[in-house]
């Protein structure tokens, strides 16, 4: 790992216990010198404690114990404001306004040693390994669609459905009624996502980037019910 250190972190330090999540977000930008660049430039007010670079090498920008300017307006659960209580990762992949790739097996590979030590280290539950869109739904999509959460779970690194691909498939584009839409969004209430937004699409679209993510279209069927209610055993 290389220590290439970012000015935009807030001062004092903050406790061991205080850290509750990992956010896992992507660059967005095409030029990964120009990525990290605008993650250590003070005009730019953003910053992260680890970046993945493309052929998986880890850098670490802004210590642990201090407060990385990543998350921004966030919400998950009962925490507001996820700077706070969050270690930041950036991997970097152009993303959705570029050309959005699949991350590569380095990157993964690397992001999945660095899980482990902070989930030992910090004693970090695995389903408070989130993205950036878990807790910002209404602003961001990363990691997206692309981003192998399947595989951190079966590495007991995040959590995932255990429900047979085939079989889940068959409720696809079913269609559910009012109370079980309301169902639906209190599930995600209840596993973390924040349903007080106004276009209720982009949370659905959020939960779909993250445990359905071969169809993101922002609609609630029986397949993302089924879903929903078999993740809260998980929470």
């Amino acid at each position: 790992m290389t220590r290439k250190y970012s000015i935009n972190f807030s001062i004092p330090k903050r406790s061991k216990n205080s850290i509750k999540f990992i956010i896992i977000h992507y660059t967005g930008m095409n030029n990964q010198s120009k990525a990290i660049t605008r993650l250590c430039e003070l005009n730019s007010k953003v910053s992260t404690h680890y970046f993945i670079k493309n052929d998986g090498k880890l850098l670490n920008f802004v210590p642990d114990l201090y407060e990385a300017w990543h998350a921004g307006k966030s919400r998950w659960k009962n925490f507001n404001s996820l700077n706070k209580y969050s270690i930041g990762i950036e991997i970097n992949n152009p993303g959705h306004d570029n050309r959005y790739l699949k991350f590569k097996y380095k990157q993964i590979s690397t992001l999945k040693k660095l899980l482990k030590e902070l989930i030992k280290k910090y004693k970090i539950k695995k389903y408070n390994i989130l993205g950036h869109s878990d807790i910002a739904p209404d602003r961001k999509k990363d990691p997206g669609e692309k981003f192998p959460w399947e595989i951190l779970a079966k590495n007991n690194l995040s959590i995932w459905h255990n429900i047979d691909k085939k079989k889940i498939k068959l409720l696809r584009n079913k269609k559910v009624k009012s109370l079980e839409k309301n169902k639906f969004l209190s599930n995600l209430k209840i596993i973390g996502y924040s349903i007080n937004i106004k276009d209720k699409t982009l949370i659905i679209k959020a939960f779909q980037r993250r445990f359905r993510q071969d169809l993101i279209n922002g609609k609630i069927d029986e397949e993302c019910l089924f879903i929903s209610k078999n993740l809260l055993k998980k929470c």
